[in-house]
């Protein structure tokens, strides 16, 4: 390895919520990616699901020594989920500084574990970092955000979230033009920077996040939660780098394939009144 240490002692804390089989495969393809150089520990946070799902997490964990179950008697959510898992990982491993932390639909690469080992030192500097998430069509997700929210792009949301009639109006013209979910900030995936927004779905902390901070702010059940972590960073003074060199895949297709249940839309919904009462 770069540092003279060729191994990186390497958490994976992800939420489950009847998609076990999601789940079954990200620890596999992280296990492989980890091989026998690495070390793993894996907390998956359960969000009560139903007893078939359930079962099959029994049985990845019995088969996988480095994989923790944590079952929850309720659905807490994605970051509270999480928290909960980063809590139980760092009770149980002291030692292990750097986790992986985000959604169960991932796959990772085979070269992942050594690409995080080659990137320690981006991890002293930066609280959280940003990995290159292609989705299943190949599509950029990151980096999310690189700058702030444009005025126009805020009004928006206010008008997305102020009802789902509006809200489905404004994705069907979102769908014709495009311009509505495309930023373009996906565009500079190539280039490495501090950002603003890191994509939701999977992020990476290490010891200076936990200098400043015990868990993820997380003040909504689901969604949002890219603003929140920023948020969370910035009254630190501090940002989300985004690096190319660890990537990974999210298996989701494109943003626009599916229009939003209406429960998901409450959900967003909610996370939007928090959001506007820290920006106005």
């Amino acid at each position: 390895g770069t540092n003279g240490d060729p191994t990186v002692k390497l958490g994976y804390v992800c939420t489950n919520y009847n998609n076990s089989h999601h789940t079954v495969e990200a620890v596999r393809s992280l296990v492989l990616s980890a091989g026998a150089g690495h070390e793993l520990h894996v907390v998956v946070v359960d969000n009560r699901s139903g007893p078939d799902s359930v079962a099959t997490l029994r049985e990845l964990a019995a088969a996988t020594p480095c994989v923790d179950l944590l079952l929850n008697d309720e659905n807490v959510g994605y970051f509270k989920g999480l928290n909960g898992g980063i809590r139980r990982l760092r009770e149980r491993h002291p030692d292990v500084q750097h986790l992986v932390i985000g959604n169960n639909d991932l796959l990772f690469p085979p070269g992942f574990c050594d690409a995080v080992q080659q990137q320690l030192a981006l991890f002293e500097q930066h609280p959280v970092v940003s990995p290159d998430i292609l989705t299943l069509d190949g599509e950029h997700q990151n980096p999310h955000v690189i700058h702030t929210i444009s005025r126009k792009r805020e009004l928006v949301y206010d008008l997305y979230y102020a009802s789902y009639a509006l809200a489905l109006a404004i994705r069907w013209a979102a769908r014709i033009t495009r311009t509505f979910s495309d930023r373009g900030d996906e565009q500079q995936h190539g280039v490495a920077q501090p950002i603003y927004q890191g994509h939701g779905s999977c992020y990476l902390i290490g010891p200076q996040f936990f200098r400043h901070f015990e868990e993820l702010w997380a003040p909504t059940f689901l969604m949002g939660e890219e603003y929140f972590l920023s948020k969370q960073l910035s009254d630190k003074g501090m940002k989300t780098f985004y690096t190319p060199t660890i990537q990974l895949t999210h298996c989701c297709h494109g943003s626009l394939a599916a229009l939003p249940s209406r429960k998901a839309w409450e959900f967003a919904r909610d996370a939007h009144k928090i959001y506007r009462q820290h920006v106005r």
